[in-house]
């Protein structure tokens, strides 16, 4: 059978859906689409599933990376059709699961024909204030300017660069995607309320299970992307004892609250995932849906 994609913000509960999904097909395998619950030694700040949330179900790329490796939406993107077409050729469906954008882009669209990363111009355009590389873009293609995250100096780099290389706005290269044929897709949402609410839940039991102890025995030398574990700066500061224990709570919900917008952003640009209201009942209306 096709790939499902189970999509959605952070806090939502597609992971459990998922894996719920799975003991319902009965030969089914999840592979996330994560950015970062690949390094294994952040299993806590990452929220990757325990071996009990896993219910049973075999899950890959969780855990399979040290924090000195980096990892990026290309490779993760290979890693996971190889892991797809295995499950396949056992005779059992995967199930991609995550709320990376890019990544689950490049496995469910292929890999972006944008252009690649130039060294020379990255590292010109890295040693400029965010300010200047803003204005640069802005001036460039204000429409893709607009549809940045313009406090991420890593998002802004990468697309001016794209804009400069490729000569066009980057609304050419976010629409040349061909429409996906790798398999059916559900968007799972909350009402905003409700899944803040779970998120300051989680920030808080995050805390309370370990977080900051995994933090501070994390090597100094990082990957860029394990650098960029949401929640990992916050809890630095912390451990450098710039923040209370209240403070960090309250700035981790926070960060994790305008995460979980910006995911619904771009899931809102995804019409090719069906929208499905997170519940009990989830699993089962995915699978009438899918005809099963």
């Amino acid at each position: 059978m096709q790939p499902i994609f189970i999509l959605g913000p952070t806090g939502c509960g597609k992971s459990a859906v998922a894996v719920e999904l799975a003991q319902r097909l009965g030969k089914a395998e999840i592979i996330s689409a994560d950015a970062y619950q690949v390094y294994r030694a952040m299993p806590i700040l990452t929220a990757a599933p325990s071996v009990e949330e896993m219910g049973g179900i075999p899950h890959h790329l969780i855990g399979t990376m040290e924090v000195c490796e980096n990892n990026d939406a290309a490779t993760h993107a290979r890693r996971a059709q190889a892991c797809m077409a295995a499950i396949q050729a056992r005779g059992n469906t995967p199930i991609i699961t995550g709320g990376s954008g890019l990544y689950v882009k490049f496995i469910s669209h292929g890999i972006s024909p944008a252009p690649p990363s130039d060294p020379a111009l990255r590292a010109e355009l890295e040693a400029l204030p965010l300010a200047e590389t803003v204005r640069r873009l802005q001036e460039a293609d204000p429409e893709g300017a607009a549809a940045t995250n313009l406090q991420n100096p890593r998002y802004v780099v990468r697309n001016l660069e794209i804009v400069l290389l490729g000569g066009k706005p980057l609304s050419y290269w976010r629409n040349n995607w061909q429409p996906s044929a790798c398999g059916p897709g559900f968007s799972l949402t909350r009402e905003v309320a409700e899944l803040d609410a779970r998120i300051t839940r989680r920030a808080e039991q995050m805390l309370a299970a370990g977080a900051i102890d995994e933090v501070a025995a994390l090597p100094a030398e990082l990957s860029p992307t394990a650098e960029k574990t949401l929640g990992l700066s916050l809890i630095r500061e912390y451990l450098a004892g710039s923040r209370t224990r209240a403070e960090l709570t309250t700035a981790l919900a926070l960060a994790t609250r305008q995460y979980a917008k910006r995911q619904r952003t771009w899931l809102r640009r995804e019409p090719w995932a069906t929208p499905l209201a997170c519940q009990a009942t989830s699993a089962a209306e995915m699978m009438q849906q899918l005809g099963l």
